[in-house]
């Protein structure tokens, strides 16, 4: 069989860990031959295309980022994007196509699948928000970054008896922000499914500091938004997929804690960082499992599914299952978290 294989979306920790599975077995075990395509859809697309063999994919089991690199398009929301798409695959006899990505890339995945093209899909994002699958790659290296990132703003803001405003990635979904808090010892978390009220966050970080505390910590998720009528937010733009183009929260914040408390109050945007570099051996791990098992459903025949973590097993859902919707931060997750609030 002649494979395609591509990454789509944000850059991911894990992302080449994949691949390599993905090549190590399809051409070192079953013989096939594979190609990637580079830029995500856009490589679809526009027929940009790359040779993947075991040689060409040795010694990136360890690096970040993807390399086949990535974009958000959208061959829906792209001129003639679906027939240019459908007649690349035709053209390069692709027999099948292994899709590597978040809710974006793999609804454009499931669309394609709707059209003919056989699929396996392989969950990727840093968000952790897909659903039918308990973890995705990436999130655990994220959490990791601002873990570390947290203890080290402890320090500084000890020092200054200020508080700390960290604002992490997590648009619709506050998983990175809950588990890195909680992690990291945050006396405040903000996440996108529980609209916050600056006053009542005011008040937990004046009653902490009525009780001997001399800083505080607060983590707040990308996607955060206000309850109505509490705090006045600006428009964003918004990318071929609608999502906006987020980031400023915490400095938003920032400026109503400092104004309305009086303590000095100082933001960090850790952005970007917490999706580039290294992954942990936990997301090696499961990438290259997820990688293996992906292949796997390819040469069985096995189409229109995305390969997930269930506990500790490895197992095949729908594609549709697995964007349907999203995965929101368990609420008893966020209650423990809440404990130590303020």
């Amino acid at each position: 069989m002649r494979i395609g294989v591509l990454t789509g979306g944000g850059d991911c920790p894990g992302l080449n860990a994949v691949i390599r599975a993905v090549v190590r077995k399809g051409e070192g075990v079953y013989g096939h031959n594979l190609v990637g395509f580079r830029y995500g859809w856009r490589g679809v697309v526009e027929t940009q295309m790359v040779d993947l063999t075991i040689a060409s994919t040795r010694g990136i089991l360890h690096r970040g980022g993807t390399m086949l690199g990535t974009s958000r398009t959208n061959p829906y929301k792209t001129d003639d994007g679906v027939r240019r798409a459908l007649d690349t695959l035709r053209r390069e006899r692709i027999d099948a196509l292994v899709a590597i990505g978040g809710e974006d890339t793999l609804g454009v995945a499931a669309k394609l699948g709707d059209e003919g093209v056989r699929i396996v899909g392989v969950p990727k994002t840093i968000d952790n928000d897909l659903s039918a699958t308990d973890f995705t790659f990436g999130f655990d290296t994220a959490v990791q970054i601002v873990t570390d990132a947290i203890d080290r703003l402890h320090t500084t803001a000890e020092s200054h008896d200020r508080v700390m405003v960290v604002e992490v990635m997590g648009r619709h979904a506050g998983w990175i922000a809950t588990f890195a808090g909680m992690a990291g010892g945050a006396d405040v978390i903000l996440i996108p499914e529980d609209p916050f009220d600056i006053d009542e966050v005011c008040d937990r970080i004046r009653h902490r500091h009525m009780r001997g505390a001399r800083f505080s910590i607060v983590v707040v998720a990308e996607g955060a938004a206000p309850k109505e009528g509490t705090l006045v937010t600006q428009e964003t733009e918004v990318d071929q997929f609608g999502h906006e183009r987020l980031g400023g929260i915490g400095t938003m914040i920032q400026t109503e804690i400092e104004g309305r408390t009086g303590f000095e109050t100082r933001v960090t945007i850790l952005g970007h960082v917490q999706r580039g570099g290294t992954p942990t051996a936990y997301d090696r791990v499961l990438a290259t499992r997820f990688g293996v098992e992906a292949i796997d459903a390819v040469h069985e025949g096995e189409f229109g599914i995305m390969v997930a973590l269930r506990g500790a097993d490895i197992v095949r859902v729908p594609i549709e299952e697995a964007v349907k919707e999203l995965k929101t931060v368990d609420r008893r997750i966020y209650e423990v978290a809440s404990v130590f609030f303020g």
